[in-house]
């Protein structure tokens, strides 16, 4: 009889550690508006800054291929 509070002080403990680990970081690691690398840091100051994504002709995102292949004059 003895034995059951300690067991349920082992399983409090798991359980709060096993939340701790799940819920992890809440800040995001990388967010979306900043630079990627510094080439992009770059065209930004420059003013030549083009977008990764466009919307297609339904409005859904898709890579702006045409716009980043483009010779930069």
């Amino acid at each position: 009889m003895r034995k059951l509070p300690a067991r349920l002080a082992v399983t409090c403990i798991a359980v709060a550690l096993a939340t701790v680990v799940c819920t992890g970081c809440q800040k995001v690691l990388f967010p979306s508006d900043m630079p990627r690398n510094q080439f992009e840091t770059h065209d930004r100051m420059r003013q030549r800054y083009v977008p990764l994504e466009e919307p297609d002709v339904f409005g859904n995102p898709q890579p702006a291929l045409r716009a980043r292949l483009t010779p930069q004059t």
